[in-house]
């Protein structure tokens, strides 16, 4: 039981860091922004970081397993920092354009754990992978929004 225990911080910290989500809410202001046809419905956002968040989890914790506190998990918790900062750049400072250079950073450090947690779990480096490929997506849309709208859009 008590080795269970640490899943339950992990997913307290995913937790945490998707609260910036309810914290920096998307808004009127988010809502006028222009838009690229391809952008996804507002709904989608919610249960995609929903099961992303379970994986980040869920991996950390595999990691920490093996190896405990370390390079990895230095970097796991980068990671998290850095997911909390953009939702507070783009939609708490409505700054699309330091939002979008946070956004490089973040998917620099989710790489990072992939190619750290590779070594010591698979399965932990394979979890990150979807987040990986939504984070590059999410990236190519804060990028469009920018061009589209402003570095600071009203």
């Amino acid at each position: 039981m008590s080795e269970w225990l640490p899943l339950l911080g992990f997913f307290g910290a995913c937790f945490a860091t998707a609260l910036s989500g309810a914290i920096f809410t998307p808004g009127a202001w988010y809502a006028e922004l222009r838009k690229p046809r391809w952008c996804p419905p507002n709904w989608l956002f919610g249960p995609a970081w929903g099961v992303l968040f379970c994986a980040i989890a869920v991996a950390g914790w595999l990691v920490w397993r093996e190896v405990g506190f370390g390079a990895a998990m230095v970097a796991y918790g980068l990671q998290l920092v850095l997911n909390f900062g953009w939702s507070w750049l783009f939609f708490g400072m409505k700054r699309p354009d330091l939002a979008f250079y946070e956004l490089i950073a973040l998917w620099l450090s989710i790489a990072l754990c992939i190619a750290l947690f590779l070594p010591i779990s698979p399965l932990a480096a394979l979890l990150f992978l979807p987040y990986l490929a939504w984070v590059g997506f999410a990236g190519f849309l804060n990028l469009t929004l920018w061009r589209m709208n402003g570095p600071r859009p009203a």
